[in-house]
């Protein structure tokens, strides 16, 4: 069964302070949801159309399993505390078999 994987790409951080509170809230909602922090900000190069700025990468065992951990209500929770502190692209991918 392929893994799913969330990806995270910070366009912009306009509120640091609701970065911190969404992470204190999303890291036990990912954990509790199965989830495994592959990559969480640190050195970044970008080509063609990329952003070099914080990247996070979390895998789960099923891409059901990482919508099922999107949509729960310990991670909604962190999503408020986020709420426009960031702009960023957000996406859950189905990896290869």
């Amino acid at each position: 069964m392929p893994k799913g994987y969330w990806v995270s790409v910070y366009r912009t951080i306009s509120d640091p302070e609701k970065l911190a509170a969404y992470n204190n809230l999303a890291a036990p909602a990912v954990k509790a949801g199965g989830g495994r922090v592959l990559v969480r900000g640190g050195r970044v190069v970008a080509h063609d159309a990329g952003i070099a700025e914080r990247t996070v990468l979390i895998e789960f065992d099923s891409f059901e399993q990482a919508v099922a951990a999107h949509g729960s209500a310990a991670y909604q929770e962190a999503l408020v505390a986020l709420s426009d502190g960031v702009e960023r692209d957000f996406r859950i991918v189905e990896g290869i078999d």
